[in-house]
């Protein structure tokens, strides 16, 4: 769908059904882990290219079980795989849902932004003649003080 001015609101119930499917997500997951950037560098990636590669593995030790050592569990591989296999379509929907979130919440939030910067606009311009108007103009301006303080930087002509 192509991006328009959005025009959409949530009730409280809507928020509410919408975190208790988190809710839910969450518990039906209750073995989901936390790592720490050093365990993620130190584990190895199974992406796409290597999909097929550990599917063809499993073939191989559910067709050849005499030649691995007997302390090898391919249950436990199976077991494995296949968790591997759904989390990574649920990871595919759950990644869509995320970017449409993302997405939108750029959309609106610009949205509200320039409306934002029309009222500022229009309050910067009636504080000069209406009373009461100046502080919220000031509270308003806050915004851009931090802009005007930074240093410019200098293009380098080489």
């Amino acid at each position: 769908m192509p991006y328009q001015n959005i025009t959409a609101s949530l009730t409280p119930e809507d928020i509410q059904e919408i975190k208790a499917a988190l809710q839910t997500i969450q518990k039906k997951l209750p073995f989901l882990v936390t790592l720490s950037v050093e365990e993620r560098r130190k584990l190895f990636k199974m992406g796409d290219k290597s999909l097929a590669f550990v599917n063809n593995s499993l073939t191989a030790a559910q067709t050849n079980r005499d030649i691995l050592p007997a302390s090898f569990d391919v249950e436990e591989f199976t077991r494995d795989y296949q968790l591997a296999a759904t989390l990574t379509e649920l990871l595919t929907g759950l990644r869509q849902v995320t970017e449409q979130v993302d997405d939108t919440l750029l959309a609106v939030g610009s949205e509200a932004m320039s409306s934002s910067l029309t009222v500022y606009d229009y309050v910067k311009t009636a504080a000069k003649k209406t009373p009461g108007l100046k502080t919220i103009a000031e509270q308003l301006g806050e915004r851009f003080k931090a802009m005007k303080n930074k240093p410019v930087k200098v293009a380098s002509g080489s």
